[in-house]
């Protein structure tokens, strides 16, 4: 999605964990998780990874804990995982991630969102080829971490690429990270490759990165973030993956 994209995405997730928006959100994963693949998290990476997401975002413990209970109770709604696909203004090309217990409601909102945004929704799996599935693994790098090592160490485990960033700060020095990129079949693997290296993943997701990235002037991002906002604000929509560089 592009380094530029990620900065705005990491200052709207902070803005959202301060109004309470992105808890719902980040409960419905660990619901989900839980629902699959058992609450114990030793026993199910899924749920572990859901978590450690969570506790990234500052979620409370008790929103974690309530947000598992959620999968064994009685009345538990069926939450399942929904894909849509996007045309924008632009040239921009979207892929809407939604979790929701009522499709209805869900393909609904989100057409009315596209249409006062200048958006369309397409066909389904109209975008395979413009985009390609990754895990996605984020740590800080340490002063004793050599890259080109970890490399060789995680490549057997399903390793694409590994790159240096840097994560600028509101308050203090920049923070220098590690991303590493994986096919999404990888990701169970990388993960247990990780923790056993003892390395703390700061975030650890799926996504659906952009084959051929397209830049955009500063007032064309302010019309597309615009639709962005309005989609992320829906509370069935928990990604928006672009091909904005």
């Amino acid at each position: 999605m592009g380094r530029a994209f990620e900065y705005r995405k990491a200052a709207k997730m902070k803005r959202w964990g301060t109004m309470s928006r992105l808890f719902p959100k980040l409960g419905k994963i660990i619901t989900m998780a839980a629902k699959e693949g058992g609450q114990d998290p030793d026993m199910n990476p899924k749920l572990r990874t859901a978590i450690l997401n969570a506790k990234a975002q500052n979620m409370p413990k008790d929103n974690i804990d309530a947000a598992i209970k959620r999968a064994s109770a009685k009345d538990a709604a069926d939450i399942k995982e929904l894909t849509y696909d996007v045309k924008a203004v632009h040239g921009v090309q979207m892929i809407v991630e939604c979790a929701t217990d009522n499709n209805t409601r869900t393909v609904a909102n989100v057409k009315a969102i596209l249409a006062r945004n200048g958006g369309e929704m397409l066909t389904s799996g109209s975008l395979n080829f413009m985009f390609t599935r990754k895990c996605v693994f984020v740590f800080n790098k340490t002063e004793d971490m050599d890259l080109e090592e970890l490399e060789l160490e995680l490549i057997d485990f399903g390793l694409e690429e590994i790159e240096e960033d840097i994560e600028p700060q509101e308050v203090g020095d920049d923070i220098k990270i590690v991303r590493v990129y994986g096919d999404f079949t990888a990701f169970g693997e990388l993960s247990k490759a990780l923790e056993d290296m003892n390395i703390e993943v700061k975030k650890a997701t799926l996504e659906y990165i952009a084959n051929t990235p397209i830049e955009l002037s500063d007032e064309q991002m302010e019309e597309v973030d615009v639709l962005i906002d309005k989609l992320e604000e829906d509370e069935d929509v928990q990604s928006v993956f672009t091909n904005i560089a």
